[in-house]
């Protein structure tokens, strides 16, 4: 009975690490975004300043994969949401509503879609790249629907191309470099919190 007891005891300690590392890893990725959403330039052409923050999305669905890269986000978006300055325009609902809200809701979104593609590429490099960048082409989606509606209805524009201009072509180059870098630094994350 005892020895039983021992082997149980054996097999429970790992699971409780993974939890341990899982919930670790979840909130250090949360952090890691609100981090880099101090990291701002501001573009005199759009109310969307580029930062750090796609990086970390598409890194976060890379290293934890789909549902926990779905929870990290999730969490960066309630602590923002509870009022916490983790956005690019600080905290609270409002900064979820406002015209960049589109991008943060996106942000979970994104995330799992990058660690399901990952995980359907099975280590081929280039289905990885492909999986940061459709990241961030959903990423866009979001930020660019959002952008466009709250823009018809706040201000009343309509026009387009004026959407297209603030809320996408500014960002295009820089996210697609912000793709090929998660892609380049998710395995060797993976290996360190035992995702592959």
């Amino acid at each position: 009975m005892h020895k039983h007891s021992d082997v149980t005891t054996r097999a429970i300690a790992p699971a409780h690490r993974r939890v341990a590392v899982d919930v670790a890893a979840v909130t250090a990725f949360a952090a890691l975004t609100a981090l880099s959403a101090r990291l701002q330039i501001h573009l005199p052409i759009t109310p969307v300043p580029v930062t750090g923050q796609v990086f970390c999305v598409l890194l976060a669905g890379a290293v934890l994969g789909p549902r926990l890269g779905f929870v990290s986000m999730v969490e960066y978006l309630a602590a923002g949401a509870a009022g916490l300055p983790v956005f690019a325009h600080g905290g609270g609902l409002a900064a979820v509503l406002g015209p960049t809200g589109g991008y943060l809701v996106g942000f979970p979104v994104a995330a799992a879609v990058v660690g399901w593609l990952w995980a359907v590429a099975r280590g081929n490099r280039v289905a990885g790249l492909a999986a940061c960048l459709a990241g961030a082409a959903v990423i866009h989606l979001f930020g660019g629907v959002w952008y466009a509606l709250w823009s018809v209805i706040v201000t009343g524009a309509a026009a387009l191309p004026a959407v297209v201009a603030q809320s996408l072509l500014p960002f295009v180059g820089v996210d697609v470099v912000k793709a090929a870098a998660a892609w380049a630094a998710a395995p060797g994350l993976r290996r360190r919190v035992g995702s592959g």
